[in-house]
């Protein structure tokens, strides 16, 4: 059985850093993925990585960095710079080989982990 689990989200200053982790469990995966979602707002692409490639939007571009641990079967998302809008239920995503952009290009997704930025 596949399973996501992320963690390291938090409340943190505007202008601090977090670094999310995402494990997974019950098989490996050539393309993965983070999302967020703000309330209110539809789920937004952050980062993915595939064969060491990554891909990030313009909003999170230089402040956020996608890394994975093959030996571990984690990907990584350190986050720097952070802003009050980058607050949002970050979402770790699984899925096919590739760089994808839209959510419904994954197959398996991660319960969520909460990040708030204070001003």
């Amino acid at each position: 059985q596949v399973q996501l689990v992320e963690s390291g989200g938090g409340l943190v200053q505007a202008g601090g850093s977090l670094r999310l982790s995402c494990a997974a469990s019950g098989r490996t995966f050539s393309s993965m993925g983070w999302f967020r979602q703000a309330p209110g707002k539809e789920r937004e692409f952050v980062a993915a990585i595939s064969r060491g490639s990554t891909y990030y939007p313009d909003s999170v571009k230089g402040r956020f960095t996608i890394s994975r641990d093959i030996a571990k079967n984690t990907v990584y998302l350190q986050m720097n710079s952070l802003k009050p809008e980058d607050t949002a239920v970050y979402y770790c995503a699984a899925g096919r080989s590739g760089i994808h952009v839209r959510a419904e290009e994954y197959d398996y997704w991660g319960q969520g982990t909460q990040v708030t930025v204070s001003s």
